[in-house]
């Protein structure tokens, strides 16, 4: 998660883009407790890869989630934008025994069995147009034997979507070590694919483990889209979103949304599809489909397909926006 999140600016101009909540909480967090529930089993610990420039306020946030899942938090620094390959062997010294490798900026919901007795199950998907991903090719056994990054002609429709897992990591950490010192580059970049083509070579088993949902951050529109889906998400699982000391005043709250703490709402229709964070007042305004931070004050506003940083002031008949921290549009 070193990576500063240009597309998403300028929410991540303030905080790492794995940090921007969703539904309430940081997508690092969401997306760490769902690979816990798919794993079933206790977790010694979460390795976080940053870029140092994040700061330690960041670095004791990630500590605290990995924490609160009952494990050691450990930061590790990727300072040069080097490939996935290079960022997974910064973090070497955590590379033993199984583990899981996750990409930080999506989220997801899966329910299947982690095949423990393969040497590697890497997550995928299902999607429409396979030629824009990276896909996986399976044989007659179910078993994956090829990549395939963009392809041109038809190999599969399942795309692989950041998520692995290794049972013993450090066999993948000796195939990175290979690639890092005979320099093989693709794009400029190590990558974890060239490090997992030399353990197909050696015929390790690789299998598929197929999500149910993939959900990106990538960008305002995306990742808004993503709040939207996760609220519907935890509302059908009967999980409580809105905290017990809002202040309704001639308001209403259309679920699913998520309202935190401190909040009031004055002359004011909120949702459906809106996260609200700690701490903000929205009076005389229409919200649907957004994503509000904290500390954050509304008024006069039509509110949809918006994203508010947090220490924002907004007023006016604007629609579609995206500010970020401490911006006052009045």
């Amino acid at each position: 998660m070193a990576g500063r999140g240009s597309r998403l600016r300028p929410h991540t101009l303030t905080i790492p883009k794995p940090l921007i909540p969703i539904a309430g909480k940081p997508i690092v967090h969401r997306l760490v407790e769902d690979i816990a529930g798919v794993l079933g089993q206790e977790i010694e610990e979460i390795a976080f890869i940053i870029h140092e420039s994040f700061g330690k306020k960041v670095e004791e946030d990630l500590i605290a989630i990995a924490e609160k899942l009952g494990s050691r938090g450990t930061i590790y620094y990727q300072n040069e934008a080097l490939g996935t390959g290079h960022a997974i062997m910064c973090a070497k010294d955590s590379l033993n025994g199984p583990a899981v490798i996750a990409y930080a900026d999506t989220l997801i919901r899966a329910d299947f069995d982690l095949d423990q007795s393969a040497d590697s199950v890497i997550w995928v998907k299902q999607v429409d147009q396979p030629e824009a991903f990276g896909v996986i090719n399976l044989n007659a056994s179910n078993e994956i034997v090829e990549l395939v990054e963009k392809p041109k002609e038809f190999v599969s429709d399942l795309a692989v979507i950041g998520i692995y897992y290794f049972k013993d990591v450090a066999v993948l950490k000796n195939e990175l070590q290979y690639v890092l010192d005979n320099n093989i580059i693709h794009g400029g970049e190590y990558q974890i694919n060239d490090g997992i083509k030399q353990m197909m070579a050696k015929g390790m088993k690789f299998v598929p483990g197929e999500v149910d949902a993939w959900m990106d951050c990538g960008n305002k529109d995306v990742t808004v889209e993503t709040n939207s889906r996760m609220l519907e998400f935890l509302h059908n699982d009967g999980e409580h979103l809105i905290d017990y000391d809002v202040v309704l005043d001639n308001s209403t709250i259309v679920p699913p949304c998520y309202i935190g703490k401190n909040v009031i709402l004055v002359n004011s229709t909120v949702g459906p599809n809106v996260s609200i964070g700690d701490d903000c007042r929205v009076t005389d305004s229409q919200i649907t489909n957004s994503l509000i931070q904290t500390h954050t004050h509304i008024k006069n506003a039509k509110l949809d397909n918006a994203m508010i940083g947090n220490h924002a002031k907004f007023d006016g008949a604007f629609k579609s926006i995206s500010i970020g921290d401490y911006s006052v549009l009045e």
